[in-house]
């Protein structure tokens, strides 16, 4: 297929667009640049020996939209959304604007030219705070945050057009706790300013960049009083955009959580970390963070039954993998040295 990949020069777009190149399909990247650079397109193309062509566009500029879906695309997956839940809560109309509006011109884009079949990047954000673990498809939807909002309202306008135009098929693809990178080394998650996830900011506590960790919170009821979560590598994720795009025509329009089915405690992730890198991470205990919850981690069987997914890389791999970028992109993808 010709795939047009909103927000493929993310992180988890870029690894996704290296998968589709890889097994042959036709990439249109359309990306504002706004959290990602130019150099993730010349990796991608690189790490799949093949060509994407690379459209400079905002996902609000639906005339824009109009012009590269009129080039003969067939599916869109689209990633192009602001992603940061602290900033969300400090400039909610921000991410509306970006998130929202721009998912209406998407929209509006592929009714004008025809183009009926969506993979759509959500999240594990619209359970909010759950009634138990693990998470299945059919647990309450009740946000916590503007980002959540956005992602949960951007579900509701792609199944209100599923709804009023039948011939319309969407997959939305709830993520739980994406991690990890490329094992080239050569792609990775190039946080902006300090990071808002938490693998990416232990390797930068373990690469020296920064002092310590501050963990939210030790007195969760789990078993090390840290917050439990369920981290997915990059690639499982990457694979299950492909599978998605493959099952398009048979499944109509439906929602399904990515996830390993497993979680694993804040030290558990250091503890990995230090294990994969080498290198100490030290870190100090804090109050919790409002809305933090104490454990989520996915029931993962629907994408089993109907894309024939299930993740393949563990924690160990993650952290392995995620060391392996930072120590090559000490300050993401603007410098670049040897592995050390």
């Amino acid at each position: 297929m010709k795939v047009l990949v909103c927000g493929g020069a993310g992180y988890i777009g870029s690894h996704t667009c290296v998968r589709l190149l890889e097994h042959g399909h036709d990439v249109v990247i359309f990306d504002s640049l706004v959290n990602s650079s130019m150099h993730v397109v010349e990796h991608i193309n690189e790490l799949s020996g093949a060509r994407a062509r690379f459209v400079h566009g905002d996902i609000r500029d639906e005339a824009a939209l109009k012009a590269v879906l009129a080039s003969g695309v067939d599916a869109v997956v689209h990633f192009a959304g602001l992603k940061v839940v602290g900033e969300s809560l400090e400039q909610p109309l921000y991410y509306f604007d970006n998130n929202i509006v721009g998912t209406i011109s998407l929209l509006r884009a592929m009714q004008s030219v025809g183009v009926k079949r969506l993979v759509f990047s959500s999240s594990a954000n619209v359970y909010g705070n759950p009634d138990g673990v693990p998470i299945a498809e059919d647990a309450a939807l009740r946000v916590t945050n503007p980002y959540g909002r956005t992602k949960l309202v951007m579900e509701q306008l792609i199944g209100e057009l599923c709804k009023a135009d039948p011939g319309f098929s969407a997959i939305l693809l709830r993520y739980f706790n994406p991690a990890g990178a490329h094992p080239s080394g050569q792609i990775g998650e190039d946080a902006h300013g300090a990071p808002s996830n938490l693998v990416p900011y232990v390797a930068q506590v373990a690469a020296g960049l920064r002092d310590h960790l501050q963990i939210f919170g030790n007195d969760y009821p789990t078993r090390d009083g840290t917050g439990v979560r369920d981290y997915i590598h990059v690639m499982d994720l990457a694979d299950a955009h492909m599978k998605a795009l493959d099952a398009m025509d048979r499944v109509g329009c439906i929602a399904m959580n990515l996830g390993t089915g497993r979680g694993y405690s804040v030290l558990e992730v250091v503890a990995a970390f230090e294990r994969a890198s080498g290198h100490t991470v030290p870190y100090e205990f804090v109050e919790r963070r409002a809305g933090d919850v104490a454990e989520a981690w996915a029931d993962p069987s629907l994408a089993q039954q109907v894309l024939g997914w299930r993740a393949q890389h563990g924690l160990r791999r993650m952290c392995e993998d995620a060391w392996r970028w930072q120590a090559a992109h000490p300050h993401g993808y603007e410098r670049m040295i040897a592995v050390a």
